[in-house]
């Protein structure tokens, strides 16, 4: 029998922390996809699109994802608008739109970083889910959801929508029709379909509303509805590894392309697999990382292979904090019942996000490796650990441990 430790880098941030796991360790990671998108591929897929399906490129607009979800944009935006300026575009006509959703507005410096030398080639407008003033009524969802589209996309000439396909915790999917609606969405509107999370007649979260589940997803079957008032004349959709590089990319108008990509990303980050005592974590280091908000996402898929009353150590650096000023709140309001009858009430922010805190709280343990102070953490209901700690415990312990080297991504195939 191996009794070798196993040796293993733990992202922190910026950080690769090289940790000794215990022999036995479970290693959780994704299947790599196999690296297929390259300049001359992402043109020649773009041309053969364009020539099948010519677009009106007088006053396009194209709308991207903030620093939150990473698409190579350095390297193929410059390809995508020379590509559109050899097929009759004038470049002062071209607008992109971040789509932020509700989350904060990024500095000059983070989207240079972000969009390369595009961003200062092009005219930027960053989406303000405030402005009341941006938008149409397109009428009502049935599950009574307002649709509200920004006026200038309902008038654009062609909208262009590129960003990488990800699991989201309660929608199922991101990227593709997301980026539309809730990413140029209007706060209000927002809020109404992330509602959908909870069941307010058990007082629990929507059980279908999950990373990987679409069917009988109602958040997810809203934003279809929606979706379907306003689409994208081309969606460029992004096949993310485990680094967050883009390796394939998927060229299309239909939902039947958005489909392909979320099943190739199903088959590539869905595990299945027992579940276990305790699971070290990290949720991919930056950006994956930078505040509590997109960290949760990977606490949320980290959990699933905890057993009930086991422990979740999860890296997570989050300089920039909480990254919402509607999350801690909820955690203020006396107890999960309360809150959970106040969110139902009048959803608002990041509620939906501290219930499901709250709900994995309820279920197991929960440390963290973050720059958060000790009070944040304990409000949340976490533990606050170092480094040195964890190497402690993990060199004590009498179980086998799982790894995750970018719980992100990775999720547990019910």
């Amino acid at each position: 029998m191996n009794a070798t430790p196993i040796s293993l880098k733990i992202l922190l941030g910026k950080q690769k922390l090289q940790t000794k796991f215990p022999p036995g360790t479970i290693n959780l990671s994704i299947h790599e996809p196999v690296q297929a998108m390259n300049n001359s591929l992402f043109c020649s897929r773009l041309n053969n699109f364009l020539q099948e399906n010519p677009l009106d490129l007088s006053h396009p607009i194209i709308v991207v994802t903030d620093k939150t979800r990473l698409c190579d944009y350095p390297l193929y935006l410059p390809l995508l608008t020379k590509t559109l300026l050899e097929h009759g575009l004038q470049p002062q006509n071209l607008r992109f739109i971040i789509a932020y959703g509700t989350h904060p507005v990024q500095s000059d410096e983070e989207c240079k970083r972000l969009y390369g030398q595009t961003f200062d080639k092009f005219t930027f407008i960053h989406h303000n889910c405030h402005d009341e003033d941006l938008f149409v009524e397109l009428g009502t969802s049935s599950r009574g959801t307002p649709i509200r589209f920004r006026r200038d996309l309902m008038e654009a000439s062609a909208v262009i929508t590129m960003g990488p396909i990800v699991h989201h915790y309660f929608a199922g999917y991101g990227g593709g029709r997301k980026l539309l609606f809730p990413g140029c969405g209007e706060r209000r509107a927002i809020y109404k379909n992330h509602g959908l999370y909870l069941d307010s007649r058990q007082k629990t979260l929507a059980p279908q509303c999950q990373p990987g589940i679409v069917k009988n997803n109602p958040l997810a079957a809203d934003l279809f509805e929606i979706a379907a008032k306003k689409t994208a004349d081309l969606s460029i959709h992004g096949i993310l590894n485990s680094h967050g590089k883009i390796t394939d990319m998927l060229f299309g108008n239909s939902w039947e392309t958005y489909e392909k990509g979320c099943a190739i990303h199903g088959r590539n980050c869905e595990l299945q697999s027992e579940q276990f005592d305790l699971v070290v974590a990290s949720a991919g280091g930056f950006p994956k990382d930078i505040n509590f908000i997109q960290s949760h996402k990977a606490i949320h898929n980290a959990a699933m292979f905890v057993k009930d009353g086991g422990l979740l150590i999860i890296y997570g650096e989050c300089r920039d904090g909480i990254g919402s000023t509607t999350f801690l709140p909820w955690f203020e309001m006396g107890g999960y019942a309360k809150a959970f009858e106040q969110l139902s009430r009048d959803y608002e922010g990041n509620g939906g996000t501290a219930m499901a805190m709250m709900t994995k709280l309820q279920r197991i343990r929960i440390a963290m490796i973050t720059d958060l102070d000790n009070k944040t953490c304990s409000l949340i209901g976490i533990k606050k650990l170092h480094h040195h700690q964890v190497v402690k415990l993990l060199a004590e312990t009498d179980t086998n441990p799982a790894s995750i080297a970018n719980a992100s991504l990775v999720v547990r195939k019910n």
